[in-house]
């Protein structure tokens, strides 16, 4: 496929500031995935190429968070390992289940999480003990969101801060650190698939990978500074993209 310099000029900036976002609370789909359709990119290789470069910002802000101390690697990978599994299972009941009620769920579950959001403000301030009960429920969790990764997608990293800080003890700096390493493995493997299937417009996804890299780099930089007042509110405008492009979708 041929790339105009007009691709460049609506992708470069928009996978910058996906991958800020993405770093801060996730949810950085929503801009990048958009910003290849309107570039004019089909939808197989939109996804494939958005996947090569949300990669790289991915674990630019993983190295980042992991060099700050704030990531917990075991229930990190514990949680990736499932999320793998789960993603698989949420591609075959996407197979089976109508995505029209699914996305009819979502739009009531998407406001009563952004509510939980606002008024549950009970994270904790330092991460606590990782028991075995903990790391149980950090594979139930990336098993659960790797399932609905599978199935939708966006919003993704949004749920596993949540699941991580609530569930699993994680203080909210440290949740959004965990949650690159289970995003980073959802994102290699969807990769490979679009690999092998041809869906990857390298002459554009390539200069995106600098651009998600150095905005990766950005948003780890300010979640790790500004701390979990920060991450929460860029959580709260994750949701309301999600919840603009569920209606708009339905609609």
């Amino acid at each position: 496929m041929a790339v105009t310099p007009h691709m460049y000029l609506v992708v470069l900036p928009l996978v910058f500031a996906a991958a800020v976002v993405d770093a801060i609370g996730g949810g950085g789909g929503l801009i990048s995935l958009p910003a290849y359709m309107v570039a004019g990119l089909p939808g197989d290789l939109a996804s494939g190429s958005n996947k090569l470069s949300a990669s790289f910002g991915t674990f630019v802000a993983t190295i980042k968070f992991f060099r700050s101390g704030k990531i917990m690697l075991r229930p990190a990978l514990v949680a990736a390992a499932a999320a793998i599994l789960g993603a698989f299972a949420g591609a075959q009941i996407n197979e089976r289940l109508s995505d029209a009620a699914f996305r009819v769920v979502l739009l009531v579950l998407v406001p009563l999480i952004a509510l939980l959001m606002i008024f549950r403000h009970n994270a904790p301030d330092r991460a606590l003990p990782m028991t075995k009960g903990r790391l149980a429920l950090c594979g139930l969790i990336g098993l659960a969101v790797g399932a609905y990764d599978g199935f939708f997608g966006p919003g993704t990293g949004v749920l596993l801060i949540l699941g991580f800080t609530w569930a699993a003890g994680m203080d909210t700096v440290t949740a959004s650190g965990s949650s690159k390493v289970v995003n980073l493995a959802s994102n290699v493997s969807a990769l490979i698939a679009h690999f092998m299937n041809g869906n990857i417009v390298f002459a554009l996804a390539v200069p995106a990978m600098a651009c998600s890299a150095l905005g990766g780099y950005l948003g780890s930089l300010l979640a790790i500074r500004r701390g979990a007042r920060f991450i929460r509110w860029s959580m709260m405008g994750v949701m309301a993209l999600l919840l603009i492009r569920l209606a708009v979708d339905y609609l």
